[in-house]
């Protein structure tokens, strides 16, 4: 049998030179044998110089003293914050209000029949028993309370993404102003902003909602200015000739072209927003992200879990539905008389109910699970944790994995010369990218200097490395088996969905039960929590790989393995790379989150000025958090400069 070979022709020392990578390697050997001696000489140390940190304690302290003094009486506060704070109050409350007054049949039946308009008789039977499963738990009020603050929430975050969206996607130079904006709000760990928010709208509702905002508000931008500038030339060309205004322009050609892309902003601003449902709870949230909340700080799993079940199952719904909307997007999905008529059958079924006397979710129909699955817990604990005979126990993993694995990480780093990890991240960043991102990343990385907590961003930075390693290893070897069989992927499918939109501290309730308190569980956390985002675009990476391309390796002999070696990995390379970049965002987000579990570093430093009301501690660690997310963004992301430039 033939076998399939990739030829490799003969390169010439002088046409190997040509290559920018190897010019690249070249400027970067001679720029270290220079600064390496000089860096050396002058700065033989490995912790970062004193002489070159600038302390911020006491401006951001002053800044949290001068807030507190004139919450109450400057105008700032009484006639801008205040009106702002009592508008959410009173929408949220009206939201609840309507809820509460359709009732549990009500709203099953609404959620059912917008489901069914939209995406058909399957998705409704689906959303319909999502909604009972929520009252069978005995969640019904709670997922009520989260309902009416997402609600609110997204509605917010869709009016000020739009915003600026449009601003993005109508100004080249608005958009470049805005980017390192949303950068820096997609990067910064809630738990950092949280704290100012608290300072200026107190503990309540409102803070919760304008935190949600600030997390959720990023993607919905990002894709309205994605799809007003990726609008058809052809279509907006033919709307000029025939006289348009800018205005006429916008309304009537790129805000309709760009329809696809606004309905998949709405639905991931959803899905941001039902994953700060537990955070917004540390700040007066309420609902089920508070009794999540409880529940890890009495390690109640089984109530963490009845708690957790419907904000998953509200994630999937409105993922679904909101997705279901988005792939039909321009087609009809129902006549105005048919959504009359559902709307008529919903106001019946609540009117039935409410003479029914049958508005609450009866008491009788609950079911109890705390209770069961803390017995399996505690079954697991007594024979998992270090029980098992012969490869040990999971405290007995924790610890090996922490001994051989985050220690040596973490000293490694730590024992480097500050220049010299500059240095690398200088080399790291040019290779995948440009001079310009290069000086990005190794500013951020220097920011973190400056700021003076470069041991514990080190220390992080460990604990994300040997994350996102475990992550990939697993992810791409399930991305690469659910690419090659349909039946696994569908099986796979809804744990994907489960782990995705399960609440980041819900994780971190079964991690502490089975490996105990420190930084291995933290990482355990934050590899559960971006494993399903590596495993969708790796498999969705290898199967968008040309099809004649895999036909030619067939016809030449090539094996199975080698079709995935040498034609599907290297030409879904871009997605690969994209799967790493995500990898390491979100396993950066989990790994903070940790410091509530041990993980120490900078997450302790966040939690900590959180629950002190230590300004300083936390905005400072949540600086230095969000340089250190932007230095392994511009690390592990390649630029467009080389697709522009055809470089």
């Amino acid at each position: 049998m033939a076998t399939f070979t990739a030829s490799v022709p003969r390169t010439l020392p002088t046409d190997l030179l040509r290559r920018r990578a190897v010019q690249k390697l070249l400027l970067l050997a001679v720029a270290a044998a220079i600064l390496v001696p000089l860096a050396n000489a002058r700065w033989a140390s490995g912790s970062w110089p004193d002489a070159l940190t600038v302390d911020l304690t006491k401006p951001l302290t002053d800044v949290s003293d001068w807030i507190i003094d004139n919450r109450d009486s400057h105008p700032l506060f009484l006639y801008f914050f205040g009106y702002v704070s009592n508008a959410v109050v009173i929408c949220v409350r009206a939201v609840y209000l309507v809820l509460l007054a359709a009732g549990w049949a009500g709203v099953t039946v609404f959620g059912a029949l917008v489901a069914w308009r939209v995406a058909g008789v399957r998705l409704a039977l689906g959303t319909g028993a999502a909604f009972l499963a929520c009252g069978l738990l005995g969640m019904w009020v709670p997922t009520m309370q989260t309902l009416a603050l997402m609600v609110v929430a997204v509605l917010a975050s869709v009016a000020v993404g739009l915003l600026l969206g449009l601003a993005g996607g109508l100004s080249d130079r608005l958009d470049r102003a805005l980017r390192p904006v949303l950068d820096t709000m997609q990067v910064l760990p809630a738990f950092a902003y949280l704290l100012p928010v608290v300072l200026v709208f107190g503990i309540g509702v409102p803070a919760a909602v304008l935190a949600t905002v600030v997390y959720a508000a990023p993607p919905m931008a990002r894709l309205t200015t994605l799809g007003l500038r990726g609008a058809d030339k052809e279509v907006l060309e033919a709307v000029d000739s025939l006289g348009a205004t800018a205005r006429q322009r916008l309304l009537t050609a790129r805000i309709p072209l760009a329809r696809r892309e606004l309905l998949l902003g709405l639905n991931q601003t959803i899905m941001m927003a039902l994953s700060m449902a537990v955070i917004a709870s540390v700040i007066g949230a309420g609902g089920l992200g508070d009794r999540v909340y409880q529940a890890l700080a009495s390690v109640d799993v089984g109530a963490a879990l009845a708690a957790g079940i419907p904000i998953v199952l509200l994630a999937v719904v409105l993922d679904r539905v909101t997705g279901a909307a988005g792939e039909s997007a321009g087609e009809e999905t129902g006549s105005r008389r048919s959504w009359l008529y559902a709307a008529v059958a919903v106001v019946v079924v609540a009117l039935a109910a409410r003479l029914a006397g049958r508005l609450d979710w009866p008491d009788a129909w609950t079911l109890n699970i705390a209770t069961p699955v803390n017995r399996s817990v505690d079954w697991m604990t007594a024979h998992l944790y270090s029980g098992v005979p012969v490869v040990g126990g999971t405290a007995d993993w924790a610890g090996h994995f922490t001994t051989w694995v985050l220690d040596p990480v973490r000293g490694g780093l730590q024992w480097l010369p500050w220049w010299s990890v500059l240095l690398l991240v200088a080399t790291l960043a040019w290779l995948i990218g440009t001079w310009r991102t290069a000086l990005t990343a190794v500013l951020a990385m220097a920011a973190i200097g400056v700021l003076g907590v470069w041991k514990p961003s080190l220390d992080t930075l460990s604990q994300v490395l040997a994350a996102v390693a475990v992550t990939l290893v697993l992810g791409f070897a399930t991305g690469i088996a659910a690419a090659r069989s349909d039946r696994f992927e569908r099986l796979l499918r809804p744990v994907l969905d489960v782990f995705q939109t399960m609440p980041q501290f819900v994780y971190l309730i079964p991690v502490v039960a089975l490996f105990g308190v420190g930084r291995a569980p933290a990482v355990a956390a934050a590899v559960v929590y971006a494993l399903p985002a590596v495993v969708r675009i790796t498999t969705q990476g290898l199967r968008q790989v040309d099809p004649a391309a895999l036909e030619s390796a067939r016809s030449l002999g090539a094996t199975p393995g080698q079709q995935l070696r040498q034609v599907q990995l290297p030409l879904a390379r871009p997605a690969l790379l994209l799967a790493v970049n995500q990898g390491v965002v979100l396993v950066l987000a989990v790994v903070i989150i940790g410091g509530l579990v041990g993980g120490g570093a900078l997450g302790y430093d966040v939690v900590f000025g959180l629950a002190q009301g230590d300004l300083a501690t936390g905005l400072v660690a949540g600086g230095a958090i969000v340089c250190l997310g932007l230095m392994l963004d511009r690390v592990t992301q390649p630029t467009q400069r080389r697709t522009k430039k055809g470089a």
